[in-house]
């Protein structure tokens, strides 16, 4: 790999972004590239460097992508070059892929007044921030500058380069309960060490009951905190933000949530 390609990806690295490295560990017979050539395939797939492109490049650059969205880190695999492929070469080559840059994550939907100050507090203990609302005088670098910020209809956050993964912790708390609603749906069956969702007992079951009868998965409604937050009886959306990051930092440490949670809440 040449120190270009890697200051690349440090500088990257260091603006939040996080992408997957692809490199020929081993090569047999005639096959585009030497072991060794690197590839820098990003969230949103576009590349820097290359493996020698053709039919090895283009089906690396696809299992890139999938190995994102999987929520897994390392995937490793062979190509052999037939004539079924269109090639005559008839070489194969084995392609390590690792994903670089994925750290814990904070993705809060809803950048009011709660999402803003959860971001805050997020970014303040050592997570990776990114805030999406449809508002985009609500989701931007000058309205958060702590946190990546993507504005868009929800229905296309995952288009945006928002992946979720098994260190993502997902924070509900969009400007309206149709709203959390749309997100929860669009969440069901994605990868997340955590979910937690705003708002009272009442709109939660009502909430509940409706994702229910439209086909959500009883799996992943159990698995959202909510109320989110521990209960310490914060009114400002900065002490909620404080109740909220302690249940995060609880579930990520292993914390005693439900004993937490059992001397009521406010």
């Amino acid at each position: 790999m040449n120190r270009e390609l890697l200051a690349l990806i440090n500088s990257e690295i260091e603006d939040g972004e996080s992408g997957v490295l692809c490199t020929v560990t081993e090569e047999s017979g005639s096959t585009p590239r030497s072991k060794g050539a690197s590839m820098w395939v990003r969230r949103d797939g576009s590349i820097s460097g290359t493996i020698g492109g053709g039919l090895i490049e283009f089906e690396t650059i696809k299992k890139a992508g999938e190995l994102l969205a999987s929520g897994e880190t390392v995937l490793v695999w062979r190509k052999d070059l037939t004539e079924k492929d269109g090639m005559l070469c008839g070489g194969s080559a084995t392609i390590y892929m690792e994903v670089v840059g994925r750290e814990d994550e904070l993705l809060i939907l809803g950048a009011g007044h709660v999402g803003k100050a959860v971001a805050q507090a997020g970014a303040f203990v050592g997570f990776r921030v990114t805030v999406w609302d449809e508002r985009e005088e609500y989701a931007n670098r000058e309205n958060i500058s702590c946190a990546r910020t993507v504005a868009c209809p929800i229905e296309e956050i995952f288009e945006k380069g928002i992946t979720l993964h098994e260190r993502s912790y997902v924070v509900i708390v969009t400007r309206g309960h149709a709203l959390d609603a749309e997100a929860v749906a669009l969440t069901d069956k994605k990868p997340g060490a955590y979910y937690g969702m705003i708002g009272s007992r009442s709109k939660i079951a009502a909430v509940r009951k409706m994702l229910l009868a439209r086909g959500v998965s009883e799996e992943h409604l159990n698995r959202i905190h909510q109320p989110i937050g521990l209960p310490i009886k914060a009114e400002t959306p900065e002490e909620i933000a404080v109740s909220i990051l302690a249940e995060i930092i609880a579930v990520k440490r292993g914390g005693d949530t439900v004993g937490l949670r059992s001397n009521g809440r406010s």
